[in-house]
């Protein structure tokens, strides 16, 4: 809430004392209140009254005073007698205020008043503020601005706003107003009818009924609306017709009639000469469009998006300042008259997802064309070889149409720099002449049938994307691609392609390179093991690298430390035995994804950038260079990494937040044994063999408790959970274990449950420790009050039979509990943090004695 005051012989505010020389002075008051959350039938509202005022010093002090004292129930009222004596007041703003008092009391030469969510139902009838310019009653509870039988209107107001006024059941009268210019009723929900007035309201500029849901009647009279420009009656669902004399508005600009029920466009409407946007999206009961509209000489914008139009008519050539034209989801529109090249200034053309058969050939004769979408029309199946003569067209979508072959003419596109074709699944080559489209930045073929690229590709030397996602019958890229000298993004996830050819390390530019396959396709393909060629190593600005499931075999040359630009790397599911040492040489790498790499013996010295590392599953893993220089690191999956015989340096790593080692047999105990206090302090998910929780977590339901001054900052749950024989194969590739949830329960009813990310499934039935700490940012932390019971439970029904919930643990960490830096070794376990408590567990862990 804020209150500013204006003087007219005052540039400031000085003192307090200023204030005490009298209030003819003032001009302008701002008292702006915090607006409440309220229903139409309740107010919440507060603040205590503030009596009188008979000076400004008096209204500010007892303002600052409700500053200081204001409750949080009651209401705002301000005395009008305060405003009296300030004859020279131009400008009033009490938004979520109330009054009480004369409203006489009012200075006469008052102009701008706002008083936005007015508590009345109707201004009192002693008000008449014959200079007031501007009456601001928006998003108030008023029925009528001045009851039933009253017309205060002032020949000087130029401005009503009463938008979002959601009681107004009428529209004022404003045969006395000279002036107005504008009147805003968006939002007035119970408005049925515009009052007759207004169609002789000479002066009027713009006229808002927007989400007026129940008006039903527009006046018929519109012959004194000589001036208006923008006429708004968007989301008007019951409005069935517009004045049979519309094209008396000879200055309407701008006319949206979005989302109405009418049927037809007056015949007059080829009167509005100066008319320049034209809006029927969404009006599905309109058929046709008169056929004189081509007499709209001023028209530059034509919206006919989800309207139920079946034709166009041919007049619509004679709209020469046309230049968006838009039939999106116009599921009747079949056809594009001939006449559409006429339109020599058209920029925009849409047709999306409409039910449009063919392109007209005149459509080439559109010199200043710049954007055709046509994504979704799936009955388009081709294009006009006239699409060449488009000299200006720079974006071309045709995602998901029909269309099985692009004309030779398409080279003749010399502006183009976006081409969509995703998903056109029809389309099996791209022409030869494809490549002429020399500024091309962007080919986007997600999802196409190709079968190959043309080798004019390489002629594309601007082309900065080149999308081929899930072109899953593509076998090869062409010799030529190492010449896209620009090249930054090249994305051929699952392809069929399975050998890049040597020219591929010319992409001097390319900065991301996705090229992953579905690891279950390549499982057959054994025979056809991959080598990189040399030249892919001098790809020295590549950032992104993806080639998952590619079988690389053998080993990785020494040349990778070539890549020295890379930061994410994922060689996952292939089938190489070795890495280089000069891995470690990659000094921006922060990601590195090994998975299911089921030949990797070791892991050699890696760079001190990386921020996660995923070996998991690299079941012939038996070695892991030491780690502690990896300070930057926070996540290390290593589950099923079963001969993995230890993790050196893993206790320095005091950045770790998410440690996955499920069954990690061979180094479980002495992984245990290195985790330090330093690296569990920050941890926030941790999993290894074990079949035992610490003694000082709560093994039973827990009651939560505030304590004095001292804030819940974590809560750590522990869980013993072993999988079953009987879980099928295919779900231990899931990427969590299911159905372990925690959950909060105030007075036994549930207010909260989270599902425990238990990530890696481990190859085994044999049980694994999952620990899981929620700061206090975790809604689970948040939602704790006093009294709130938290319980740790397998979900009913689970998601799948086989998991079993052995044992589980909570322990709550408050502040000061896990703060302590110091060395610890000589204090109580009772005085010792949560951190060194998890490492004396770890540390003083022996072998499970677990029926194998």
């Amino acid at each position: 809430m804020s209150m500013h005051y204006c003087f007219q012989s005052y540039s400031g505010l000085s003192s307090f004392n200023n204030y005490k020389q009298g209030t003819e002075h003032v001009q302008g008051i701002t008292i702006d209140f915090e607006k409440k959350k309220f229903t139409r039938n309740q107010r919440i509202s507060w603040v205590r009254a503030l009596n009188p005022c008979p000076t400004l010093a008096s209204l500010i002090e007892k303002f600052m005073d409700f500053l200081r004292k204001g409750q949080e129930e009651g209401e705002m009222i301000l005395d009008t007698e305060g405003f009296k004596s300030m004859v020279n007041l131009r400008l009033l703003q009490i938004n979520h205020a109330k009054l009480q008092g004369k409203f006489k009391n009012f200075p006469a030469g008052l102009k701008w008043l706002q008083w936005k969510n007015c508590p009345m139902k109707n201004l009192p009838s002693d008000y008449a503020p014959q200079e007031l310019a501007v009456l601001d009653l928006s998003e108030s509870g008023i029925e009528r601005v001045w009851g039933w039988n009253s017309n205060k209107l002032t020949k000087n107001l130029m401005v009503m706003n009463l938008r979002g006024c959601y009681n107004l059941v009428a529209c004022p009268d404003l045969s006395g107003c000279k002036t107005l210019a504008k009147l805003d009723l968006q939002g007035c929900v119970r408005l049925t009818k515009v009052h007759k007035s207004v169609g002789n309201a000479t002066t009027l500029i713009q006229l808002n009924l927007n989400d007026c849901s129940n008006l039903v009647e527009f006046p018929s009279d519109v012959s004194g609306l000589k001036l208006l420009q923008n006429l708004n009656l968007v989301n008007c669902p019951n409005l069935k017709e517009l004045p049979l004399e519309i094209g008396s508005m000879n200055s309407l600009k701008l006319l949206l009639v979005d989302k109405t029920a009418i049927s037809v466009l007056p015949e007059s409407i080829f009167r509005l000469t100066k008319l320049e946007k034209l809006s029927l999206n969404g009006c599905r009961f309109i058929k046709s469009l008169p056929e004189r509209l081509g007499n709209l000489i001023s028209l530059k914008e034509l919206s006919l998006n989800e309207s139920a139009v079946e034709d166009l008519p041919d007049s619509v050539g004679s709209l020469t300042n046309l230049e968006k034209l838009s039939l999106m989801w116009c599921e009747s529109l079949t056809a594009i008259p001939e006449s559409v090249g006429n339109l020599q200034l058209l920029t925009e053309l849409s047709i999306n997802r409409s039910a449009i058969k063919e392109l007209p050939p005149a459509i080439g004769s559109l010199p200043y064309l710049k954007t055709l979408s046509a994504g979704g029309c799936r009955s388009l199946t081709k294009l006009p070889d006239s699409i060449g003569g488009l000299a200006s067209i720079s974006e071309l979508e045709l995602d998901e149409t029909s269309i099985s072959n692009l004309p030779e003419q398409i080279g003749g596109l010399k502006m183009i720099e976006k081409l969509y074709l995703r998903k056109c699944t029809s389309l099996r080559s791209l022409p030869e002449s494809s490549g002429n489209m020399w500024t091309l930045t962007t080919l986007n073929l997600f999802g196409c049938n190709i079968i190959e690229l043309p080798e004019s590709i390489g002629m594309l030397e601007n082309l900065v994307m080149l999308r081929l996602h899930q072109c899953r019958k593509l076998q090869k890229l062409p010799d030529s691609i190492g010449n896209l000298k620009s090249l930054c993004h090249l994305l051929m996830e699952k392809t069929a392609v399975t050998v890049l050819p040597g020219s591929f390390g010319k992409l001097s530019n390319l900065m991301i390179l996705e090229m992953q396959k579905e690891p279950l396709e390549s499982l057959g393909t054994q025979e056809h093991l991959v080598v990189l060629p040399g030249s892919f190593f001098e790809l020295s600005l590549l950032v992104e690298l993806n080639a998952r499931a590619w079988r690389i075999s053998g080993k990785i040359p020494e040349d990778f430390k070539k890549l020295s630009s890379l930061e994410i790397l994922d060689l996952g599911h292939n089938n190489f035995s070795s890495l280089p040492s000069s891995l470690c040489g990659l000094t921006l790498l922060r990601k590195l994804d090994l998975p299911h790499c089921e030949e990797l013996e070791s892991l050699p010295p890696l760079p001190s950038s990386l921020e996660e590392v995923d070996v998991s599953n690299c079941v012939a893993l038996e070695a892991v260079s030491d780690v502690s220089n990896l300070r930057s690191l926070t996540s290390m999956n290593m589950n099923n990494c079963e001969k993995v015989v230890d993790i050196p340096g893993i206790e320095c790593l005091e950045f770790l937040k998410w440690l996955y080692m499920s069954n990690c047999k061979a180094c479980s105990l002495t992984v245990k044994r290195r985790l330090s206090k330093v690296c569990l302090r920050n941890i926030r998910s941790l999993s290894m063999p074990g079949s035992k929780i610490p003694d000082w977590f709560s093994q039973d339901d827990v009651q939560f408790s505030e304590r004095r001054n001292r804030e819940i900052k974590a809560v750590i749950v522990g869980v013993v959970v072993s999988l079953g024989h009987q879980i099928p194969e295919q779900l231990r590739y899931l990427p969590v274990v299911p159905d372990i949830q925690v959950n909060l329960l105030d007075q036994n009813k549930a207010i909260f449950s989270t599902t425990l990310f238990l990530r890696g499934i481990p190859n085994t039935h044999e049980d694994q420790i999952h620990l899981c700490r929620y700061s206090r940012s975790y809604p689970l932390v948040l939602k704790l009050k006093d009294g709130i019971e938290i319980q740790v439970r397998k979900r009913n029904p689970p998601v799948f039979e086989g998991v079993e919930l052995k044992k589980w643990g909570i322990h709550l960490v408050y502040e000061n509990d896990d703060d302590y830096g110091g060395n610890e070794e000589s204090l109580d376990e009772s005085q010792q943090s949560v951190s060194q408590k998890l490492s004396n567990f770890f540390n003083s862990y022996e072998e499970d004695s677990q029926v194998r």
